[in-house]
């Protein structure tokens, strides 16, 4: 939202200038993002004369003028084809920088003859978008007059409208906040009815309410449209609007002035003499959905949810209600009778109009974040004269279909809630103020009565809806400066922390998997529902009802999909060998219990070309991976169990298993994803992945005391022993290990794996694993006899698994 001083004057007495009011919007809760002062750039240049101009002795398109400046007689080359004696011009000094060039000018020979200046055009100083030459002046202009007040440049101010302050987006609202701030006095106007002198020719019809309740218009013929006066112009086009004509721009500025979008039709374009605002249609014959070709030369598609409005019965489109309209009623400098529309369109629909149509104009702007319902009337009010003053013409009576939506309901408020709720202990009658300032009616109570006040908010403050809102509307304009410096109670004892134990995992596994490679990706928590579907989810209950995008319509059952998808574009911007995570909810169902929260990772292997050959296979390295973030978050991985042929179906059947403490507590599932899956997210495999859920993962026992317990030193040498057994070709290496590793866990410290052997010597249909198992002596050194113990224990214990020590 843009505005100038001036603007901002005609609504406010004050004396302040363009800095001590962006600093008062700033304290009052409006976020200024840019104060702009063409002024400022303007100031060096000024009105000069040229006496005489001679041609240049050493160039054919140059001459050498003579010309009288605010700095005397100054000699001055220009190749302008104006340049001439007695022309009345702008003159740039040694020093002066020129915005349209982007050049600070120096005082140096042009073809041999020195140029004490430069005479300029109007898109040289960036008052013009081009120039045939120098800018010719009225000769009754003195010299010396500075060119910034001669073309009237002032500051403008560009701040960020939040959408609980639809209020804020016309410069009346901005002024109403400003003088209730005391930065100066609100100028109170009163909008003229005018009397219509014949009834509307175009009558009205809602056919759907609940999209617009309230649609108010009247005809006025005999307007002269053309282009807008000077001043019209200027104000527009400082705010970065172009001036189209006199109906058009009035129609712009009372949507900048009053926040109140409004629209002009080309009378003699409509067809018929009653407009019908209703929802998109469908033909029932083929099926269609209609289109309308807009203001800006495009054809939308409309659906039943849009507002649209229609003439020739209701069967032709020539809007979208509260976003643009059509091409076919635009009104243009030939147009003679117009119908001006005023109404109020739901802020949810139009929303939702526009972005499923990517339109962003700035009616549907501002209807989206809801504007004042009882501007209706005054709206076209306004309107109507600015018209007639302009373009002449006679008005017809107002035509109304529909009532605005009702005002907000007042509440009960206890002005010492002000104290209670900010600290700030201000008088009664301060607060009553600023209430009323800010346009709130306040009904206080008698004096000596304990009961509280009944305030009513104003029809442009829908946000406001209880008594903490007005005790944030006190403070703001007060000054949250003045805010007490109250310090925080002591509470004793420190505080033990405040992290959740889940918390502190989510911590733990962030680090983990950033130190070893993984890069943190945050995405949404939506996905297609079509996507939704391949991962068991995309029930319709997790639809959303007003998604925002339309492949963002569905809860995600899994961060999987997202992931796979942003591995995808970075494949497809030559970064194909990628290690993601992520950290975040998915959802199972629409009830409370059915969010879960889960720690995901993916790689993308694309291993270099090389003799040495393909190396080990990346699935081993995901597995040393995910245990590795299942060890830092305490989960007890030496209990996990690992099933096969039993992950859901967008694993890939052959390449994945999952960690489960029994079957019914899945702790994490990891594995190649499903070529399938893959064709439809549009990714190239491999993909590698897994998916922990943390909800699922036991909390480990919480120790007596924080203290690190004493250091496990041992002074003894630890020895290492092999063993080789012959087990069954589908029985796990890690349920092995696990067997041996608790023949005995005092002396037992690590087993590995360091070789597997299928061929001569080893049955068909079995397979030969050796292990490293590590012992470390604790009291004493192990003599012979008690390692021969100890290996009768390790070969006992993988033969109840059915392994056999291999002769």
């Amino acid at each position: 939202m843009k505005f100038t001083l001036s603007w901002l004057k005609d609504h406010l007495e004050t004396d302040a200038d363009v800095h001590a009011i962006a600093e008062a919007m700033t304290m009052a809760g409006l976020e200024v993002e840019h104060v702009a002062d063409p002024a400022a750039l303007l100031a060096p240049f000024t009105v000069a004369k040229i006496v005489s101009a001679a041609q240049h002795p050493n160039a054919d398109r140059l001459q050498v003028c003579q010309v009288e400046t605010i700095d005397g007689m100054k000699e001055i080359v220009c190749g302008a084809p104006n340049a001439r004696a007695g022309l009345t011009t702008i003159y740039a000094p040694i020093g002066a920088y020129v915005p349209g060039l982007g050049v600070t000018l120096v005082e140096k020979p042009v073809r041999g003859v020195v140029s004490n200046g430069m005479l300029c055009s109007a898109s040289e100083l960036q008052l013009a978008d081009e120039s045939d030459g120098i800018q010719e002046l009225p000769p009754e202009i003195p010299v010396g007059t500075p060119v910034a007040k001669l073309f009237g440049a002032e500051p403008v101010i560009d701040f960020e409208v939040t959408p609980n302050r639809p209020d804020w987006l016309g410069v009346a609202g901005i002024a109403r906040d400003l003088a209730a701030a005391g930065v100066g006095k609100l100028k109170h106007y009163d909008i003229a009815v005018v009397r219509g002198a014949f009834p509307s020719t175009i009558s009205v019809r809602l056919d759907a309410p609940e999209q617009c309740p309230v649609f108010a218009g009247r005809v006025i013929r005999g307007v002269k449209n053309g282009p807008s006066p000077a001043w019209l112009q200027t104000r527009l086009q400082a705010i970065g609007l172009r001036s189209i004509n006199r109906l058009v721009d009035v129609t712009n500025l009372i949507a900048y002035d009053r926040a109140r979008p409004l629209h002009v039709y080309d009378l003699n374009s409509l067809v018929g003499s009653e407009i019908v605002v209703r929802g998109g249609q469908i033909a029932k014959d083929t099926g269609e959905h209609e289109h309308l070709i807009a203001l800006d030369g495009k054809t939308y598609t409309v659906d039943p949810t849009m507002c649209v409005i229609a003439d020739a019965g209701g069967e032709r489109p020539i809007g979208l209600g509260g976003v643009m309209g059509g091409e076919s009623t635009g009104c243009s400098e030939e147009t003679t009778d117009v119908f001006l529309e005023s109404a109020w369109f739901d802020p949810i629909v139009t929303a939702q109009t526009g972005r499923s149509l990517t339109i962003s104009s700035d009616a549907q702007y501002r209807f989206a974040r809801g504007v004042d319902p009882a501007s209706v009337i005054p709206g076209i009010e306004l309107a109507t004269r600015l018209i007639l003053d302009l373009c002449g013409g006679e008005p017809s009576e107002i035509v109304l279909a529909g009532e605005h939506p009702a005002n907000p309901l007042p509440f009960a408020f206890d002005p010492a809630y002000v104290k209670q709720l900010s600290g700030m202990d201000l008088e009664d009658d301060r607060i009553g103020t600023i209430l009323g300032q800010l346009g709130f009616l306040v009904q206080a109570a008698p004096a000596g009565s304990d009961k509280p006040w009944i305030v009513t908010p104003p029809s442009w403050r829908r946000d406001v809806e209880g008594k903490a809102d007005l005790v944030e509307e006190v403070a703001r304009i007060h000054g949250f400066q003045h805010l007490p410096n109250t310090p925080l109670p002591d509470q004793g004892a420190p505080s033990k922390g405040v992290l959740s134990p889940r918390q502190a995992r989510v911590r733990t596994a962030r680090r983990a998997l950033a130190s070893m490679g993984y890069a943190e990706a945050v995405t949404w928590s939506f996905t297609k529902q079509e996507i939704a579907t391949l991962f068991g989810g995309g029930d319709d209950k997790l639809v959303l009802e007003n998604p925002i995008a339309s492949d963002l319509d569905c809860m995600r059952p899994s961060a999987l999909p997202n992931l796979i998808q942003a591995a995808a574009r970075n494949a497809a911007r030559g970064h194909g060998d990628v290690a993601l995570f992520e950290i975040g909810p998915i959802y199972l169902g629409d009830q409370p219990n059915d969010q879960r929260t889960v720690i995901s990772g993916l790689v993308s292997p694309r291993a270099a070309r090389s003799w040495t050959g393909a190396g080990e296979d990346p699935l081993f390295a995901l597995k040393a991976d995910l245990i590795a973030v299942l060890d830092a978050i305490g989960a007890p991985t030496a209990s996990l169990q690992l099933a096969q042929g039993q992950n859901r179906d967008w694993w890939h059947p052959g390449r994945s298993a999952r960690l489960q403490l029994g079957p019914k507590t899945i702790i994490a599932e990891f594995g190649a994803v499903h070529p399938r899956v893959l064709k439809a997210l549009d990714a190239d495999g491999p993909i590698l992945a897994f998916e922990i859920v943390l909800d699922a993962v036991p909390e480990p026992k919480g120790k007596a005391t924080k203290a690190r317990g004493n250091a496990d030193l041992p002074n003894l040498m630890p020895l290492t022993r092999d063993f080789a057994f012959v087990v069954e070709e589908a029985k796990a290496a890690g349920d092995l290990v696990r067997a041996v590793q608790g023949a005995d866990k005092a002396l037992i410290t690590e087993v590995r794996v360091f070789d597997v052997y299928r061929g001569q010597g080893v049955p068909e249909g079995s397979k030969s694993v050796a292990l490293e198992v590590v012992v470390q002596p604790r009291e004493a050194t192990l003599v012979e006899a008690e390692i021969e113990a100890l290996s009768a224990k390790v070969v006992a214990a993988a033969g109840k698994l059915g392994a056999v020590l291999r002769s």
